[in-house]
C-alpha cells in the first residue's frame, strides 16, 4: 500500500515537472515572439522615418511634386542628406538650374546616392573638353539624364570618337549631340560601325553619310539587320546612292512599319494616284509618306476639289503637300482668283506657277506687279495671313 502511494506521488511529481517544463518552454517562445515583434516594429518605424525623410528631401531640396517624390522614393531611401547634398551642389556649381536638377532627379533619383566626384563630374568635364558650352551642356544632360548614367570609357568616349570619324569635324559632332543626344547612347559595335560600313561599301559619298548621321542619328544607328533591309528596299526602288534623297528614303522606311506604309499608299490611291505615281512622288520627296492622314486629306481636298489641280500634277510636285494650307496655299489662291476675275491673269494659269515659287517671287510677280490695278490686293493677302495666325 505504501509502495503504491509512493508510485502515485512520483507520477504526479513527473507530471508537474513536465507541465512546468511545457509552460517554461512556451513562456520562452512567447517572450521571443514579443521580442521579435518589437524588433520588427522598431525596424519598420526606422524604415518609415527614413522613407519620410527621403520624400521630404525630394520635395524640399529637389523640387519634386509629392507624387513624383513618393514614386522616386520607391527606388531608394536615405536618412542622411550628406551624399544627396554633394550631388546637388556639384550640379549647381556646373551651371544646372533648379528646374534642370529637378528633371534629372525625377528621371534618375539614384544619382542622389552616387559619388558625384567619381561618377558625374568626369562626364561633365568630358563634354566640356570637346567644346560643349555650359548652357548647352546643362540643357542636354537635364533632357537626357541617361547620358550621365552611361560609362564614360565604354560608351560616351567611343561614341564621340566614332561620330568624329563619320562627321570629321568637332562642330558637326556637337551639332548632332545637341540635335539628338541619344546618338551617344547607341551601340557602337553592333549598330553604328556596321551600318556606316554598309553605306560606304555601296559607294555613298561622305557628305551623304554625314547628312544621314547628323540629321537622322536614330535611323542611322538602327538595328543592323533592319537597316540593311531598308537600304535594300531603297536600292530596289531605283534610288541613286550618290544622291542625298537615297538616305532620306532610308530614314522614312526605318520610321514606318510595312502596314503603315501600305496604308499611306492606299490613302494616296484614293486621291487618284496609281502605284507608279505614288512611287514617283516618294522618289521626289520621300517624306511625303510621313505626313499625317489628316494633313494629306485636307491638302488634297483643297488642291483637287477647290482649286481643280489634277491629282497627277500633285504627284509630280509632292512638296506642295508640305506647304501650309492657311498661310500659303489659300492666300495665294485668293489673290489669283481676284486677278482672274479682273482679267489680269489667264484663267488656265497653272497652279504650280503660283504655289511653288518662293514668297519673294510670288509677291513681286502677282502683288507688286498688279498693285496699281488692284490696290486692295496686298491687304487681302496680308489679311488672310493675319487670319491664319489668329
Amino acid at each position: 500500500m505504501f509502495a503504491l502511494l509512493c508510485s502515485r506521488q512520483l507520477l504526479l511529481l513527473k507530471s508537474s515537472r513536465t507541465q512546468l517544463g511545457f509552460f517554461q518552454q512556451n513562456a520562452f517562445f512567447i517572450l521571443k515572439s514579443f521580442t521579435s515583434i518589437g524588433l520588427c516594429q522598431s525596424s519598420e518605424k526606422q524604415q518609415e522615418e527614413k522613407h519620410s525623410f527621403t520624400v521630404s528631401y525630394l520635395i524640399n531640396s529637389c523640387g519634386l511634386s509629392p507624387k513624383s517624390a513618393i514614386l522616386a522614393s520607391q527606388s531608394m531611401n536615405f536618412e542622411n542628406p550628406k551624399r544627396p547634398d554633394s550631388v546637388l551642389n556639384l550640379l549647381k556649381e556646373n551651371g544646372f538650374t533648379n528646374t534642370q536638377i529637378s528633371k534629372i532627379v525625377r528621371v534618375r533619383p539614384l544619382f542622389l546616392l552616387s559619388d558625384p566626384e567619381k561618377t558625374l563630374l568626369p562626364k561633365i568635364e568630358f563634354f566640356r573638353s570637346v567644346g560643349v558650352s555650359s548652357s548647352d551642356l546643362s540643357e542636354i544632360l537635364s533632357s537626357n539624364p541617361l547620358l550621365l548614367a552611361r560609362s564614360l570609357q565604354k560608351q560616351l568616349i567611343p561614341s564621340y570618337d566614332f561620330l568624329k570619324t563619320v562627321l570629321l569635324v568637332d562642330e558637326k559632332v556637337l551639332a548632332t549631340l545637341k540635335r539628338a543626344p541619344r546618338s551617344f547612347l547607341y551601340n557602337v559595335t553592333n549598330n553604328m560601325t556596321p551600318n556606316i560600313a554598309h553605306l560606304r561599301q555601296l559607294g555613298l559619298p561622305q557628305s551623304t553619310i554625314s547628312f544621314l548621321v547628323s540629321n537622322y542619328p536614330s535611323e542611322a544607328f538602327a538595328k543592323h539587320t533592319r537597316f540593311v533591309e531598308a537600304v535594300q528596299q531603297v536600292m530596289e526602288m531605283g534610288f541613286n546612292p550618290l544622291k542625298t534623297v537615297f538616305v532620306l528614303a532610308i530614314q522614312v522606311l526605318l520610321k514606318m512599319s510595312k502596314p503603315k506604309l501600305e496604308s499611306k499608299l492606299e490613302l494616296y490611291k484614293r486621291w487618284g494616284w496609281s502605284e507608279d505615281m505614288a512611287l514617283s512622288a516618294f522618289k521626289r520627296h520621300p517624306n511625303c509618306m510621313l505626313l499625317s492622314d489628316g494633313k494629306i486629306t485636307k491638302a488634297m481636298d483643297f488642291l483637287v476639289n477647290k482649286m481643280g489641280w489634277p491629282s497627277a500634277n500633285i504627284a509630280i510636285n509632292p512638296v506642295v503637300l508640305f506647304f501650309s494650307l492657311e498661310k500659303r496655299i489659300m492666300p495665294r489662291f485668293s489673290v489669283i482668283q481676284i486677278l482672274q476675275a479682273k482679267g489680269l491673269v489667264k484663267n488656265d494659269l497653272s497652279s504650280g506657277s503660283f504655289i511653288l515659287p518662293s514668297e519673294k517671287c510670288f509677291v513681286e510677280k502677282f502683288l507688286i506687279k498688279f498693285q496699281d490695278d488692284v490696290p486692295e490686293l496686298l491687304n487681302v493677302y496680308r489679311g488672310m495671313w493675319r487670319y491664319a495666325d489668329a
